[in-house]
């Protein structure tokens, strides 16, 4: 398994569409053959920057996302809302706490 992180920054007048849009379209995004996990998560200090936080079966089912119609028609009605450009990581899990 793999988890993605991209961190998403947003002009201010723009938050609300992409907010519906990630609304509109997560299930199907979860559903996508490979996806185990799918979050969205808005920085505490920053109501423009977002992270996507997902797991993945592996990178070929990222990859195949990444190259499919669901993902060109979620990422072309996204990047024209940004005010920055995104930055991604994909990262291995080394390591899980447990709570106290």
């Amino acid at each position: 398994m793999i988890i993605r992180i991209v961190k998403l920054s947003f002009k201010a007048e723009h938050v609300d569409e992409f907010k519906q849009n990630f609304e509109a379209k997560k299930n199907l995004i979860r559903s996508f053959d490979g996806c185990q996990h799918l979050e969205l998560w808005n920085d505490d200090s920053n109501p423009r920057q977002f992270f996507t936080y997902s797991h993945w079966l592996s990178t070929a089912h990222l990859d195949a996302y990444r190259h499919s119609e669901l993902f060109k028609g979620v990422w072309a009605k996204t990047k024209v809302l940004f005010d920055q450009k995104p930055e991604a990581w994909t990262v291995n899990e080394l390591s899980r706490g447990q709570s106290i």
